[in-house]
């Protein structure tokens, strides 16, 4: 199976930067977004051969996720249950034979860190999510996690220590996301990969120079880590600030 996960920053705007074009090119079994800004409504976009789910955030131009899938879910839902954290658009679940397969954009800390306290209750309801729906099967999870776990995930470690994405509480949670029995799928393939970056700020030429962050994941449950054939990184796909991430995996709908 073929799996793409890409923060499109604004569905309607990447249509317009070559969207189509990749996603017709790369011809994933499912393919998942986040941060659509969207509301219902405002986007017409047929997709032949696939199923579509929409998540939108209550506040307008915001947030949102998407689920394009080839193969019909047994069932989708949307959110993790938890009132606190479903007004935002930010995880839908699709559920398969033999897995789960869910797209997310974990909130960010913001750049003052004022939603750090936010982000810390997430992490660990998040988690939660998670590992009840592993008690039924193994689960995949993409999107933007909002964090460089490691000085290796970005490129300038010392001077960002501190920033949100990069903060010793956002690492720590997806460390202990990682110990309670997921696989990164790209440092799985790629354990000492450097350079390979998802986002780039649009300030300072950064993309130009590669002065980026990997903060776009796929995780997978460790039962399903032998699975795994391949995990790329498309640094060269534009149309947005992130890049698109895949995940090759030995695996049925």
């Amino acid at each position: 199976m073929k799996y793409i996960s890409w923060n499109v920053n604004g569905l309607r705007a990447c249509l317009n930067k070559g969207f189509l074009d990749f996603f017709n090119d790369i011809g994933a079994d499912v393919f998942m977004l986040q941060e659509i800004k969207l509301k219902e409504g405002q986007l017409d976009l047929p997709l032949p051969g696939y199923h579509t789910y929409y998540y939108y955030a209550e506040k307008p131009g915001y947030s949102g996720t998407a689920l394009f899938s080839k193969t019909e879910p047994l069932s989708v839902t949307y959110g993790i249950g938890i009132e606190e954290h479903d007004h935002e658009g930010r995880v839908i679940t699709a559920e398969y034979k033999d897995h789960y397969l869910i797209t997310c954009y974990t909130p960010n800390a913001k750049q003052d860190l004022s939603r750090l306290e936010y982000r810390m209750v997430w992490e660990d309801d998040f988690r939660a999510y998670l590992k009840a729906l592993e008690k039924n099967k193994p689960v995949i999870v993409c999107g933007d996690l909002n964090v460089a776990h490691e000085e290796i995930d970005l490129k300038n470690p010392k001077t960002n220590h501190h920033n949100a994405g990069f903060t010793d509480e956002e690492r720590n949670k997806m460390t202990e996301l990682l110990s309670a029995g997921f696989t990164d799928t790209f440092r799985y393939i790629y354990p000492d990969k450097r350079d390979a970056y998802s986002w780039w700020s649009y300030r300072f030429k950064a993309r130009e120079k590669n002065a980026g962050w990997r903060i776009d994941y796929f995780l997978v449950s460790d039962i399903l880590k032998e699975k795994i054939v391949d995990a790329k990184i498309h640094a060269d796909i534009e149309g947005s600030d992130h890049c698109p991430v895949e995940l090759l995996i030995d695996i049925g709908s």
